[in-house]
Parts: C-alpha cells; structure tokens; sequence
C-alpha cells in the first residue's frame, strides 16, 4: 500500500512523509513544482515527488491531504470517487503517535526551536521527532515523541499527548480565532489533552490565565515559577545560567546560544527532562549540542555583514529577534527586512509590527505575499505597516540594490517563506560590485 501525501512539500506534510518512510511505509506525494527548502529532505531519502495531477492518484493508495486543499482540489476530489481512506496530516500523525510518549509543543511562538532543542536532548535515550521546519525522522523503538502541535483551526487537538508544553499564548491566526478568549480556551482544551503533565511557561500572563486541569510544572525567570533560571551570565555566544527547581538549586547550564526567548525554550526541555528523571550529566551535554532549527536565526557572514535569516512573521517574533541580534551584535546596525504573508495578521497587528520593527536601525518591508484567498482584506498593504516605523521603507523582490549601501552591519531576513529571494538577489549584485 502506497500513502501518498497531496502537498507532500508543506513544511509539515515533508516531515510527516520522511517520519513514514524511516517507519517502513511507502510513501510518495504531489506538490507544485516550484523548489522549496524542505524538498530537499525528501530527496534524500529518495521520495518521489510528482506535480499535482488528477492521474496521479491510483487504487492502492491512502491519502495524506494536505490542510491547504480542500475537498474540492482535483486529487482529493479523484481520491473520493475511488472511495480511498483519506487522512488528515493531524490523523496521520494521531495514529502513529498513540502508543509513544508524545511531547507536543505548542505555542504561538517558538514551537520550531523548542521541539528542535527537544529532539537534541533527548537523542540518546531514544526519540523520534517532528518539526515543522520540514525535518522528521523516526524509529519503531524510540520511547518518546516529539511533536511540532500548531493551534491553527485548533489543529492540536488532535493529539493525545503525555506532555502538553505551552510556550506562551497569544492572539494570532486572526482569520480563524474570534479573540484571546477564544485562542485561550483552544490551549485550555489542548491542556486538559496532556496524560502526564503540562509543562508551561509561567512568565506569560495569558498562560498563566489559562484554567489549567492537569499536573502542571512553570518554568521561567519569575521567582513563582517551579523550574527558574537566575544569575544569567553572557559571553560572546554563549549564556550561563543557574537551574533552580521548587526553590533548591538543580544545576549550572552552559547554552550555546543568546536571547531570553531561547533560554525559555531550553527551560522547557530541562523541565520534561527533569520530569522523566533523565540523567543530569547527559542533558547538560547534550544541551551544548543545540543547534538553531531550519529558518531560525540562521548566520552567515557575507563579505562585511553578518546576514542572518529567520521565520519571525508575528509581531513579538519580530520584535524579540531583532533584540536578539542587537544583543549578539551591540557594536553594529541592525537592519531589519521584513515579509509578511498574511493580509489579515497585518491588519491586526500593523501597529504592533512597526513598534517591533522600530527596534532595528532601520527596517524595510516588503509587499505582502499572499498564502491563501483572504476576503475582507483587500485594501490591506504593507504601507499599513511601513506609515509607522520610525525608520522605514519598502523593498521588493526588484530592487535588491537598496541593501548595497550597508557595511560591516547585521541584515537580518525575516519571513515565513520566501523572503530567501531577495537574499539571494542581494548576494549576486554585492558580488558583481
């Protein structure tokens, strides 16, 4: 039996695929035939990847349907007429995590890092993992799982995990939450979810808002908080910092990595760690091997300038990457190049993205590239955004050329999707000059 994924190249669905097939299962797809980042994965597994086509879909297939098609997509609609089983990317994932101990990490921001610290962590004693970067990989043997849960449409609900981690809440997804309320009570139901505990970040109010049901562990800098980090120390590209856990000191970590919204993730893996009663030696070295995951504050150094590429597309995304690199880098500008993807986040937030952008030593935006039909939203621009930075203006995809003029400074990229382009475009005139 084949399982084939319609939009196999959704940075999800290529995860999901290359989870399968390291599971045993036959696995192809569809997508566009646009390259994309996470493709690459699947090529080298040696996953076949066809362009959508009606013809592609045969008898002796179950469907993975990707969330951005609808039933009305012509390789669902032929699926249907065949009368194939046909899963959802959260089903898929349900069936194949029920008998594991599934740590879902969810949050408005800081899923992709956290589960990517998780994974890294956890390695030796056996977890299979995925991440919505694109990356997946799995072993029928591995105990643990460690799941990327997204809120949209309330998607994570439906997953049954062991440990429910909630990075923070907030609004977002504007085009589908009412309000807070309503995003708070998708957490509240996601939460009532965990089997074990819930691992939450104590220094947000909104989760702390939350009518939390389950055995639940905080973790933060606040003092109220069970699992605390104190006497944060920073050196070049590095942080140390104390572990207190119920008000005793648990250990001294080194974390290769700087940026207060990092070391709350790791606080959340240290927390489930603890929980589990992993070895404290092995964790700690394990923590030194973290890496940022695909699209998260990426650096390259590029003739001068430091170019840095991350997938910063809500406002306090935006706002504590831009901290992070003023931080890592107080002796140079910071020039922040932004895209956003969605007219309805934009709308909401268009305030709240020029104060995040304000930060930079100057911010430049880009016109907003459409991921889905959004009625209602069609005087919505990027000038909505650019009217109240303090130093800010536009670029595009053809006028690359206005990067030229900045030396020895940090440009940091930030987009959800393809804002690599205009990366790329700037690389090939720097180089010409």
């Amino acid at each position: 039996m084949i399982y084939y994924f319609i939009g196999i190249k959704g940075s999800g669905m290529s995860a999901l695929a290359c989870v399968m097939h390291d599971l045993g299962y036959t696995v192809m797809g569809s997508d566009k035939k646009d390259h994309f980042f996470t493709q690459d994965s699947l090529d080298e597994k040696g996953i076949k990847i066809f362009e959508f086509d009606e013809n592609n879909i045969k008898e002796n297939m179950i469907i993975i349907q990707g969330n951005a098609f609808n039933d009305d997509f012509m390789e669902v609609k032929k699926a249907r007429e065949l009368g194939l089983t046909i899963y959802t990317y959260q089903s898929m994932i349900d069936e194949l995590t029920r008998e594991k101990k599934l740590i879902a990490i969810s949050g408005c921001h800081g899923k992709t890092t956290t589960t990517t610290m998780m994974k890294t962590v956890f390695e030796n004693v056996g977890i299979s993992y995925l991440i919505g970067d694109g990356t997946g990989k799995a072993d029928n043997k591995n105990e643990y799982f460690a799941l990327e849960a997204c809120e949209f449409k309330r998607h994570f609900l439906s997953y049954n995990p062991y440990y429910a981690v909630i990075t923070n809440v907030e609004l977002d997804h504007t085009d589908y939450y009412k309000d807070l309320d309503d995003v708070k009570d998708a957490f509240n139901s996601f939460a009532s979810k965990a089997r074990h505990y819930v691992v939450a970040c104590g220094d947000d109010k909104n989760v702390r808002d939350l009518e939390i049901n389950k055995p639940v562990l905080y973790y933060g800098f606040n003092d109220n908080n069970d699992v605390v980090a104190k006497n944060i120390r920073v050196n070049n590209e590095e942080t140390t910092a104390d572990v207190y856990i119920n008000n005793e000191k648990y250990d001294t970590y080194v974390f290769p990595f700087v940026g207060d919204h990092l070391i709350l993730n790791a606080l959340a893996v240290i927390s489930v760690s603890y929980l589990e009663k992993l070895d404290k030696e092995m964790v700690k070295k394990q923590i030194l091997k973290i890496e940022h995951a695909k699209r998260r504050f990426i650096e390259t150094k590029f003739m001068s300038n430091i170019l840095i590429d991350d997938y910063a597309h809500h406002p306090t995304e935006v706002k504590v990457t831009i901290e992070a690199a003023k931080k890592k880098y107080p002796d140079k500008k910071v020039i922040a190049i932004f895209k956003a993807h969605t007219k309805s986040r934009v709308k909401y937030f268009h305030k709240e993205f020029a104060d995040a952008l304000s930060i930079a030593d100057k911010a430049y935006v880009m016109p907003i590239g459409e991921d889905r039909i959004e009625v209602g939203y069609e005087d919505v621009s990027h000038f909505d955004i650019i009217k109240d930075i303090k130093n800010g203006e536009e670029i595009t995809f053809e006028t690359p050329e206005k990067l030229l003029q900045y030396k020895d400074s940090v440009l940091l990229f930030m987009s959800s999707k393809d804002i690599y382009v205009l990366e790329e475009k700037y690389k090939e005139l720097a180089n010409k000059k």
